[in-house]
């Protein structure tokens, strides 16, 4: 089922087959990429879908408008996942007139090589359809600076660009009445506690670094009635849209619920056994928690993680008289995400010059974070009298 209203039908697609996305973050449920018209006197497209899908995208719209033109490709975001079919929708719809921001022209261009036939807009500016109104809003560096959002103001829904987005196929219809995370195990009936893990997986990935613009937009957007939130990756929001604009919140302020996130790398398996040490306490003591190694583990799921609480517990051996590798890749990243208000505690074991935790508590007090202890570091093998875990952790 397509249809959203008797004006907004879905003619996205579901992408089960992509293993990577954008070549670095692991798709275990797939992704969606979603694109949607507006059906009035003028026929309006919100947003492409990725290069692969051309011909069901194109079967997608016909399905919903037949022979009708489209008189409209509005751009909200140009990575892409969203962007690639533009040249071909235009060849299909030659008279299309491209809506978008300013600083998207040049990356239309660039992209393909379309500079003809483009509408800019500004931020409240409106393009009317007949009964119905669009409104255009910037949102620059959520997480592009070209971004904008769409507001469709007599049905309230705002098509919001990659906001509010989530990794993870959609299975069922697209609203969150019913949608489902394609190929999970789980299906409680509720969207967004099926999706909540692709969605904080997605913003911490994609979107982390960007707080403080992600809160500006949410400023923005706090005058708007909306009772639909059409986002370009996972389900149409309507019945869960407070949960969904607060999970954006508490992310984009950095706020962590309780709970321990630890991260570790081991050469020969002492730092290793030291965070499963860390583990067994955090499980005797009822506190919650998530455990990362990467050394076999893709980094998305730490990233998430250490979003997620407000706890990090980071594991290293000394290497070479620095953080071992995967761990310094993790804290760079994290540097780069601009992740804030942490308690910290790191840990880690050295043969002949143990320097990894000292470095690892340089990192966090340059991020700001709070050290609740010193760190242990120790000596060669791991034993339970080298390893003092602290009590307030």
């Amino acid at each position: 089922m397509s249809k959203i209203s008797e004006k907004i039908r879905y003619v996205g697609v579901n992408d089960n087959k992509k293993v990577i996305f954008e070549g670095l973050w692991p798709l275990p449920y797939g992704v969606s990429y979603n694109s949607y018209v507006i059906v009035d006197e003028k026929i309006a497209l919100v947003d492409t879908v990725e290069a692969d899908f051309a011909e069901e995208f194109l079967s997608n719209i016909k399905s919903e408008i037949g022979d009708r033109p489209v008189d409209y490709l509005i751009v909200n975001h140009m990575e892409p996942d969203h962007s690639s079919l533009i040249a071909f929708i235009r060849k299909h719809y030659p008279q299309i007139c491209i809506v978008t921001s300013q600083k998207a022209v040049a990356m239309i261009q660039g992209y393909y090589g379309v500079s003809d036939n483009i509408m800019t807009v500004k931020d409240g500016d409106t393009l009317t359809l007949g009964d119905t109104v669009l409104s255009f809003h910037l949102t620059p560096m959520v997480h592009w600076p070209e971004t904008m959002m769409t507001y469709l103001q007599q049905e309230h829904t705002l098509f919001s660009g990659d906001a509010f987005g989530t990794f993870g196929a959609v299975k069922g219809h697209i609203t969150d009445s019913s949608a489902a995370l394609y190929g999970s195990a789980e299906n409680s009936g509720d969207s967004f506690r099926d999706f909540n893990d692709e969605m904080l997986r997605y913003y911490s990935n994609i979107v982390g670094k960007y707080g403080i613009p992600v809160q500006n937009a949410l400023k923005k957007l706090s005058g708007f009635t909306i009772d639909r939130i059409c986002s370009t990756h996972g389900p149409v929001w309507e019945h869960q849209i407070g949960e969904t604009v607060s999970l954006y919140d508490r992310m984009s302020r950095y706020e962590g619920e309780r709970g321990v996130c630890i991260v570790y790398a081991s050469m020969y398996g002492n730092t290793e056994k030291a965070a499963k040490a860390l583990e067994a306490e955090l499980v005797k003591k009822g506190i919650r928690y998530a455990i990362h190694n990467l050394s076999t583990e893709n980094v998305s799921f730490a990233y998430r993680d250490a979003f997620r609480y407000d706890t990090l517990a980071i594991g290293s051996p000394t290497y070479n008289t620095e953080i071992f590798p995967p761990v310094n890749s993790f804290i760079t990243g994290l540097a780069g995400r601009g992740l804030k208000n942490r308690r910290f505690f790191a840990f880690g074991s050295y043969t002949w010059a143990g320097t990894s935790v000292k470095l690892l508590n340089e990192f966090a007090q340059k991020q700001g974070f709070e050290l609740i202890s010193e760190g242990v570091s120790f000596a060669q093998g791991y034993s339970e009298d080298k390893f003092s875990i602290p009590e307030n952790l």
